[in-house]
């Protein structure tokens, strides 16, 4: 029998069982091992899946599992297409997507380049500035309520030493604030360490020979930034940037704990306006086909990023 793991594990099985075994191939015996698991995985992410699309052309109501449900077709779908309240929602969570990429993108850069500047205190630096990504959002929310509380917050005194205004005239959470722009702002504080991360991982992926070569043919620091840095670190940050939209485009607690979605509608998300609408209103089939709406959106905008993804690494 060949000396390979497979082989190892069937000897150390119960005879009546290794008779069997020895008579399959290593692929098959593998599948023997690995389909339990596969099959565990599949009843976790299919069969919800599966019964939330069933649930969509529904009019059921988890609060009411004895009234007679109804089959509605695609009338839940067109509610949610034609209504301009979801679409206003959308808005917002574009707006929040496009400004945290953004932000996160250019500092997460930035800073991956400074640290992989060799200087003395690089790693305490380095520890510093990834603490934030180590706190659970229900922290982060809590704590930055309290920095943006208008009587006591620390955010509101420097709003007053920057412009002058009276601390406790303004509110970042309160109507006529800048509420979209808190939760920016809060997000980019906790995940621009993770972009910074991934940069970083690129930069010290360049050999140093590349920046040596270029040095011999005398091309500037500028010119070598825009034709090596930038081009081999672009593979890593495109991802960095597919992760945090995946996770960005579902955002929930931190911004529950922030702003609850006020005030107002100002800073309802869509994955807000989701769970409103499954446990608060009870309308089980129509948060079922938003839910579906949503998974669409999001898993076809990730495969035309993923495709543009590998056409960046092939170059």
């Amino acid at each position: 029998m060949t000396d390979s793991p497979i082989a190892r594990v069937a000897e150390a099985t119960p005879p009546g069982v290794a008779r069997r075994l020895r008579g399959l191939s290593d692929t098959a015996i593998a599948w023997i091992f690995v389909a339990p698991t596969i099959f565990l995985l599949l009843a976790i992410n299919i069969f919800p899946l599966i019964w939330t699309i069933r649930l969509s052309f529904t009019n059921f109501a988890a609060n009411r599992p004895g009234r007679e449900v109804e089959w509605v077709g695609l009338r839940n779908y067109e509610r949610i297409l034609t209504d301009e309240g979801t679409w206003a929602n959308m808005q917002t969570t574009a707006h929040f997507l496009f400004w945290t990429l953004f932000f996160q993108v250019v500092l997460g850069f930035t800073l991956a380049w400074l640290i992989n500047r060799k200087f003395r205190g690089n790693d305490l630096a380095t520890t510093l500035i990834v603490l934030p990504m180590m706190l659970s959002p229900a922290v982060v929310g809590n704590f930055w309520t309290f920095l943006y509380q208008p009587q006591i917050g620390l955010f509101n005194y420097a709003v007053e030493l920057l412009t002058g205004r009276p601390a406790s005239s303004f509110s970042m959470l309160g109507p006529g604030g800048l509420a979209k722009w808190s939760i920016v702002i809060v997000d980019t504080w906790m995940w621009t360490p993770f972009v910074m991360l991934i940069c970083l991982a690129g930069l010290r992926s360049i050999p140093d020979y590349i920046y040596e070569a270029a040095e011999i043919d005398r091309a500037s620091k500028w010119r070598q930034f825009w034709t090596i840095t930038v081009p081999m670190v672009l593979p890593f940050l495109m991802l960095a940037v597919l992760f945090r939209g995946i996770e960005n485009f579902k955002m929930f607690d931190m911004v529950v704990l922030l702003t609850g979605g006020g005030p107002g509608n100002e800073t309802l998300l869509a994955s807000i306006d989701l769970k409103r609408e499954a446990f608060e209103k009870w309308r089980t089939g129509y948060s079922s086909a938003y839910a579906i709406i949503l998974f669409v959106t999001v898993f076809g905008l990730a495969s035309i990023y993923v495709k543009a993804l590998n056409r960046v690494k092939e170059r």
